[in-house]
């Protein structure tokens, strides 16, 4: 598999000589394994004229990022929804796939610490939030009947037992280091184990999407175990109708808490299986 960018695009808390917003690109290399050091990911950050903010500019950033980096991601995600069409463009311009997605964690990082520690020192710099346009989220859709498991349950891991993932059978999946976590070995990570006699196929279907996050969803029909996808979707895991599981997932949102929002969702044939047809590390975000 080749690398994976993550990509913002959008006006920063700095005002130029015409009391503009400064806008600009942020690009960096999606850490996919819980070895990577992501000290060592490609980064790539420059400003633009809030007079030049367009898909040519952002076009001509990505190639000089992409020669820069002397490679050429196999899809560049962002999460910011309202520039959609704009990245899009620029992306398909370079002939590379851009896909919404939440799950832009260095990205995320990388962002509040400029907010933090970059920006502050700019000329011109405006204190304040720097908000993003917030939009509705569809309602939350069934998995498809095909691939819908036949057992599932919570479970738990310690941060320690991720040391030997990269030994691990797994078919479809991703990770990152849980160093990004600011998570010490001994923290229990909690995690969603699905059972079925189609894990392949389920596992191929959730790896077509971006993956995000688990979370707990109230809803006037009951409590629902939801899978967070791509900018705005969400997939019914499970119903939570019984006293017993409702108790074992408010457990479950309780260690997320505990664990910087890092959990995990696996898929396997069946119980005994010493395999996975997916496994991928998530962390519930803040995006901005």
């Amino acid at each position: 598999m080749g690398s994976i960018w993550e990509l913002d695009y959008y006006s920063r808390p700095i005002l130029d000589e015409n009391q503009k917003k400064v806008w600009e690109v942020l690009i960096c290399e999606s850490p996919l394994d819980i070895r990577t050091n992501t000290d060592s990911l490609f980064r790539y950050a420059k400003y633009c004229s809030s007079k030049t903010v367009n898909s040519v500019w952002l076009r001509t950033a990505l190639e000089e990022a992409i020669e820069k980096a002397d490679n050429t991601p196999v899809k560049i995600r962002f999460f910011r929804r309202q520039m959609n069409n704009m990245i899009t463009k620029a992306c398909k311009d370079v002939g590379i796939p851009a896909l919404p997605s939440r799950r832009t964690l260095l990205l995320n990082q990388w962002l509040r610490q400029r907010m933090e520690e970059v920006y502050p020192q700019e000329e011109g710099y405006k204190a304040g939030t720097n908000p993003s346009v917030r939009l509705d989220a569809p309602l939350a859709q069934r998995l498809p009947d095909a691939l819908e498991g036949q057992q599932w349950g919570f479970v738990t891991l310690s941060a320690a037992d991720f040391n030997d993932m990269p030994e691990w059978d797994i078919d479809f999946g991703e990770a990152f280091p849980l160093e990004m976590g600011g998570i010490s070995p001994d923290t229990q990570i909690p995690g969603v184990l699905i059972f079925s006699q189609r894990a392949l196929p389920l596992a191929g279907w959730m790896s077509g999407l971006e993956m995000a996050w688990l979370k707990l969803y109230n809803s006037p029909q009951g409590e629902k175990l939801l899978l967070e996808t791509g900018a705005t979707e969400s997939w019914i895991l499970a119903n939570l109708g019984n006293p017993k599981i409702k108790a074992e997932a408010s457990r479950f949102e309780e260690a997320k808490q505990k664990a910087n929002g890092i959990h995990f969702l696996g898929v396997q044939s069946d119980p005994n299986s010493e395999s996975f047809a997916g496994f991928w590390l998530l962390q519930e975000v803040n995006l901005p």
